[in-house]
């Protein structure tokens, strides 16, 4: 069974705004398609589609118009067939499906000068710009980026930042020693281990029990520490 999402408007007429029953209108058949699919794959930023192909609207009038996307593409893209029905008061006026030409606008990070591998990541270093996220995938959003970042390779001016750029600071590093707290209720225990792996904070790392030598998995929570718990 399809699982469809259905958005219902009035259609707009403003030259005789008295009128009951209107045609439906390109932009409130394509603001419809858009709402629905940014629900629909929960997507942050603005998303503005076109049609691939010339707007043929239903014959009638209703005074309320339904557009009910029928079928989902797998996942958002610059291109995306749609399927859809049109419900006029209540009637269908049209099932198909229709080409779109989508692109999601969003305020992302550029990077005003070179940096190195290890660099912390700084908002001064950097500036926004507003591009389609569609095209330009994996870039970092305006709203992401603190200290606890750092730079994973070298990037150029102009470079639009990708996840592939930064990762989390690490606060444990393979070869140290750190501190291991476990715990359970209120009863509690410190030891010391050798870290086997980096992690950043909220990671799970391998550790290696200084006297026994056995491996086990813990929690990164700050620097040189982790956490067990049971």
């Amino acid at each position: 069974m399809a699982i469809v999402a259905t958005l219902s408007f009035a259609a707009t007429n403003d030259s005789t705004p008295s009128v009951d029953s209107t045609p439906l209108a390109q932009d409130d058949f394509t603001s419809a398609l858009s709402g629905d699919l940014t629900a629909h794959f929960n997507l942050e930023g603005q998303l503005q589609i076109e049609l691939l192909h010339a707007w043929s609207p239903p014959n009638q009038v209703a005074r309320t118009w339904h557009v009910q996307v029928m079928d989902y593409p797998a996942l958002p893209s610059a291109s995306m067939l749609v399927r859809f029905r049109i419900t006029a008061d209540g009637v269908t006026a049209a099932d198909s499906t229709t080409m779109l030409h989508a692109s999601l606008w969003r305020d992302v990070w550029v990077v005003r000068q070179p940096l190195g591998i290890g660099s912390v990541f700084d908002r001064a270093m950097l500036e926004v710009r507003r591009v389609d996220t569609l095209r330009e995938r994996d870039v970092v959003p305006s709203s992401v980026g603190d200290s606890s970042f750092v730079f994973l390779r070298s990037v150029t001016a102009g470079h639009f930042l990708t996840w592939h750029d930064i990762g989390r600071r690490p606060l444990v590093r393979k070869g140290d020693l750190v501190d291991v707290t476990a715990s359970e209720g209120a009863l509690s225990l410190t030891m010391k281990a050798l870290a086997m792996q980096n992690g950043a904070q909220g990671e799970a790392v391998t550790v290696r029990n200084l006297d026994s030598r056995r491996d086990f998995t813990a929690i990164v929570v700050d620097e040189n520490h982790v956490q067990i718990r049971f």
